[in-house]
């Protein structure tokens, strides 16, 4: 069986412009959701799937992050610096390759994250992962189960778990913001300003890019107003899943 992965980048250097006024004094991962930071709900599944070392990079407003994470013992982490320059998705993840090795490891977006349902999403990721035919492989949403998302699908999964673009098609699922790849795909990349999406294409290409549908509920929170939504989204979650845990243990009573 595959070892699962225990090294990750959490992105957390973006700009947040869009969530303007509130991160014109703070980093968009350090806004709350439900009293959790954005970047601690992201940590908080790392910790879970049992990750021992997230990598967490920086541009904007650098040292408040520096100084949340301090606290934090689970994950271990280490900050990668682009105060200079912010490097995109992809260049960020090639500064950080010295320090996430050569396994392949999680990828995580700090401004979505998801409430499980049943076996941790990020569990369940790492016992799809193959890395015989899999470059990379995306955690995946549809519509019906996500909150605060305004655009339309990104890919269509073929019976085998491969994926194309879906161009927009509604049959489509959304990328959820989380994925496992393996450094080879960088091999020879620099650490440049540019995008994860032209690595998705190049493992499409190769046949190599494939995807896990989520269970439970995924949430994006972009500006200030799909805050309370995503408040709501969460609370209503978290009661649901309390709700199957309850039916589960008197289930198990009255057999």
């Amino acid at each position: 069986m595959t070892a699962r992965p225990d090294t990750a980048i959490v992105l957390a250097a973006g700009l947040g412009k869009r969530m303007r006024p509130i991160t014109n004094t703070i980093p968009k991962p350090l806004v709350r959701i439900a009293g959790k930071t954005l970047l601690d709900w992201g940590l908080d599944s790392l910790a879970a799937a049992g990750v021992a070392k997230a990598v967490v990079n920086v541009h904007y407003l650098p040292q408040q992050i520096v100084d949340h994470v301090a606290a934090r013992h689970e994950p271990r982490i280490i900050i990668s610096d682009e105060s200079d320059r912010l490097l995109d998705s992809a260049g960020g993840i090639v500064k950080a390759l010295p320090e996430l090795g050569p396994k392949p490891f999680y990828i995580l977006n700090a401004d979505t994250f998801w409430i499980d349902q049943g076996p941790l999403n990020l569990g369940r990721l790492a016992l799809a992962w193959d890395a015989a035919k899999m470059d990379i492989l995306l955690m995946l949403a549809d519509l019906q189960q996500a909150t605060g998302h305004c655009g339309s699908t990104d890919f269509l999964v073929a019976p085998d778990g491969a994926l194309r673009r879906s161009k927009g098609d509604p049959a489509g699922l959304i990328y959820a913001g989380a994925a496992i790849i393996h450094p080879r795909l960088f091999e020879g990349a620099s650490a440049e300003p540019h995008s994860l999406n032209a690595y998705f294409d190049t493992a499409i290409a190769a046949g190599r890019l494939f995807g896990m549908p989520m269970h439970g509920h995924w949430i994006t929170v972009g500006t200030p107003d799909a805050i309370p939504q995503a408040e709501e989204a969460v609370a209503g979650a978290l009661a649901t899943a309390s709700a199957r845990k309850s039916e589960s243990i008197f289930g198990k009573h009255d057999a």
